[in-house]
């Protein structure tokens, strides 16, 4: 076993070879060139066996099938699990012989003899000890192994030229001669392994549902960082207990056989899906489909990579279906959301990353956007109540909505994260736990139950009226509230801090900035505070206009041109006060990890371009003299008064880097705990060969 093979025609490798050449439903895109130079068109592990068989059995390869022409055929599928043809191959008691290739669990229960010095013999426990032991070490190794098997037909029952019939079974179903098993060897992927350990890095549980033989699972998952602890029955082994004594703290892995999928209760699923390391083996397109709802049922969001026509439903049932492009088939590729190009598991990751930094970006430029909010409104409050002369005006608040804060804003869309890999260490945003469970299994208890049509088992559907009304009064239902109300985990896009930050604390600076840049510069005009509310105020005259009448104060004539460009020349200083706070508070939110200081708040240089853009727009409107009146804007604007914004802006900064050391105290950040025993280092170094190798046990 693992030797080269230096004779194809010893026994059992003759007739594994025949059986790989003539059982396949692979074919090839030329086969007027050498087999290594040939492109095979169908399943992989297929493929992989054409080829050893090609390249063993030289020039006699392409004259099998048509010497041995294939009468009847049953490809391979899932629930069988295996693959038959028979072909016409001579031998003494007949012209027709049943070859067979697939599962060696399958294979075998169908056999009842072996292939021993050139005869068929009964099998006897200690072959079939041998055969166990065998098939062990081959799948442990992560090898995928296949079991092949033949069966002469007497030319009495099968005559050459007998009708097979797939519907009938007119075939023989059992009985046949067991020849030996194969095993390959698929290397995982380049930079597979490095993905998964990110993934587990950033909170991401991810979970092997495969065909293969567990055995072959768990030492492939123990390859590419899938699993690092150890299952039950390693822990039985381990301590020379028995399997049943182990307690379910006791290990962290769970290798789960597709036959124990539909005997599972719901209790058997949780205690699944809290295991951070499963997989699930010798799976159906059925186990895929039920392992997908039961995930979704506890409220994870799914994502599920396939490519084969049987991946099709477990990829449409999903919340993100994800087909390969290159090995994809049609089937898959039109049930999934997604197509991966390169067919390579790393560029989910990435694609993972980029989600992550979109959504941190997103939230990010809310809380930028939101901060002039309560600048804008606050004024016109006081314009109100106390009263007070109008600070912005309608026109300067569509400048600040539609200018500069448009620049500033779209500017996140290229910010770069934080810090290379601070991302990939956070939870996921709606990580499930045991409360999340609780509150969903509580939520989907109030619902309504839905009637079932007692004929046909389906959900009745319910009509468009019913469906209107029942939305009309869900609001006057105590569940509707409930639901509503209820505090769910997890973050989301505009949480509390977001609004608290935008609207009360950075908000509420911005606004004593401009309120006192205002005054500042009224008063500079000889015009007080207190006499700018009086005038505000006065019920028979209307002040602060061109053909306002005159006022006096302290001595001094106020022409109604005097006030009028006064007020102008404040407002110029409130829009730009609300500029300036705003390009601080532009890199205030940055920082969300890190506190507000350092190179990786400049790297996004969009950022200037936008800020400046808002520059050039307000000097534009302010120092041009005709649009001074379109924009109640003064040319007159005195930059001297801005310096009081500034000092308010490093004032906030200040207070940003305060707030943000309190909230590392009070709420620290939740970092994913570190995982032991990753292996990061690229695949290739631990996987020095790419193409698959082959064994052959016979």
């Amino acid at each position: 076993m693992g030797e080269p093979i230096s004779d194809a025609t010893a026994m059992g490798v003759r007739e594994v070879l025949y059986t790989s050449a003539l059982c396949r439903s692979v074919k090839f895109d030329r086969t007027d060139v050498s087999m290594d130079k040939r492109q095979l068109l169908g399943d992989a592990t297929e493929s992989g066996l054409v080829r050893f068989a090609g390249m063993r059995l030289g020039d006699e390869f392409d004259e099998l099938l048509p010497r041995h022409a294939k009468v009847f055929e049953i490809p391979f599928n899932s629930a069988n699990k295996w693959m038959l043809s028979i072909h016409r191959l001579p031998h003494a008691s007949g012209a027709l012989t049943l070859l067979i290739k697939g599962a060696p669990e399958r294979v075998l229960r169908l056999c009842s003899t072996i292939l021993s010095g050139g005869a068929a013999v009964p099998l006897t426990d200690i072959q079939r000890a041998q055969y166990d032991e065998t098939y062990e070490y081959m799948a442990s190794q992560g090898h995928r192994v296949l079991a092949f098997a033949q069966l002469q037909l007497d030319a009495s029952e099968y005559p050459d030229g007998y009708a097979f019939d797939r519907k009938k079974e007119n075939y023989p179903v059992g009985g046949y001669t067991f020849v030996g098993l194969t095993s390959l060897e698929d290397p995982p992927k380049h930079g597979v392994r490095e993905a998964i350990g990110r993934c587990r890095s950033a909170g991401i549980q991810v979970m092997m549902v495969t065909g293969d033989h567990p055995l072959t699972a768990e030492a492939i998952g123990r390859k590419i960082n899938l699993v690092l602890g150890e299952t039950r029955e390693g822990v039985a082994k381990r301590t020379g207990r028995p399997v049943e004594d182990i307690g379910e703290d006791e290990f962290d892995a769970v290798v789960i056989h597709g036959e124990r999928i539909a005997d599972m209760t719901d209790d058997d699923w949780d205690m699944v899906f809290r295991k951070p390391e499963v997989i699930f083996a010798r799976t159906s397109p059925k186990n895929k489909l039920e392992i997908v709802a039961r995930a979704q049922s506890l409220g994870h969001i799914c994502g599920v990579t396939g490519d084969g026509v049987n991946d099709s439903p477990a990829l449409k049932k999903a919340d993100l279906g994800i087909a390969m492009n290159e090995s994809g088939s049609d089937v898959s590729k039109e049930a999934a959301s997604m197509i991966i190009l390169d067919d390579n598991f790393a560029s989910i990751v990435k694609g993972i990353e980029e989600g992550r930094l979109i959504f941190a970006n997103l939230k990010k430029s809310i809380r930028y956007t939101l901060t002039h909010s309560t600048p804008e409104v606050i004024p016109q409050i006081l314009y109100i109540i106390v009263p007070l002369p109008p600070m912005i005006t309608s026109i300067m608040i569509l400048v600040i909505d539609l200018g500069f804060e448009i620049f500033a804003a779209l500017t996140y869309a290229w910010e770069p994260p934080e810090s290379a890999n601070g991302l990939m260490k956070l939870p996921p945003r709606k990580p499930v736990t045991m409360r999340s469970i609780a509150q969903l299994r509580a939520r989907n208890a109030r619902q309504p139950q839905v009637s079932i049509d007692p004929a046909t088992g389906k959900p009745i559907q319910e009509s468009l009226v019913a469906r209107i009304l029942r939305t009309l009064r869900a609001p006057f239902t105590k569940v509707w509230w409930q639901d509503l109300t209820e505090k769910t985990e997890g973050e989301i896009l505009v949480d509390g801090d977001l609004l608290s930050w935008s609207y009360l604390e950075a908000g509420l600076i911005s606004t004593i900035s401009l309120v006192i840049v205002f005054f500042v510069i009224l008063n500079h005009h000889g015009i007080s505070p207190k006499q700018a509310r009086l005038m505000a105020k006065a019920t028979d005259e209307d002040y602060f206009n061109k053909d306002s009448p005159d006022y006096t104060y302290n001595g001094r004539l106020f022409t109604g041109e005097d006030q009028f460009y006064a007020l102008n020349e404040a407002r110029t200083g409130v829009i730009f006060s609300i500029y300036i706070l705003q390009v601080f508070n532009l890199f205030i939110c940055k920082a969300r990890l890190r506190l507000p200081f350092g190179k990786f708040m400049f790297r996004n240089v969009r950022t200037f371009y936008g800020f400046s853009a808002g520059l050039l727009l307000l000097v534009f409107i302010t120092y041009i003299p005709p649009l001074n009146s379109v924009f109640n804007s003064s040319y007159k604007s005195i930059p001297l008064y801005w310096l009081i914004a500034v000092g308010f802006g490093f004032l906030l900064l200040a207070y940003a880097t305060a707030r943000m050391l309190v909230l590392r105290k009070s709420k620290p950040i939740r970092w994913n705990p570190t995982i032991d025993g990753l292996h990061m280092h690229p695949t290739v170094w631990s996987t020095r060969h790419t193409t698959r190798s082959i064994e052959v046990a016979a």
